[in-house]
């Protein structure tokens, strides 16, 4: 099984994971009847919720999270950096 290298896990997966959690509890809160904002104009809270959650879980699943050791260094080798982790 590979490790996990979570202390060197690049900031723009960090932000990814965090936006795409953000949408998901987002939807959870809807789904159980705790609107956040409650708008009834054209259930313009639901549309807003449902394409955060399609954009961020597109955006989250179109780039590499590499949160493994061995992902990581993949990338290194890929952009052509030099291997940090040893």
């Amino acid at each position: 099984m590979k490790k996990l290298s979570l202390k060197t896990v690049d900031k723009n997966t960090w932000v990814r994971t965090l936006v795409l959690l953000i949408a998901l509890i987002n939807q959870g809160m809807i789904i159980f009847g705790n609107e956040t904002q409650p708008v009834d104009t054209d259930k313009l809270a639901y549309y807003f919720s449902f394409a955060a959650t399609a954009i961020s879980s597109v955006w989250s699943w179109w780039k590499n999270n590499s949160f493994t050791l061995s992902a990581q260094q993949a990338d290194d080798y890929m952009n052509g950096e030099p291997d940090s982790q040893g």
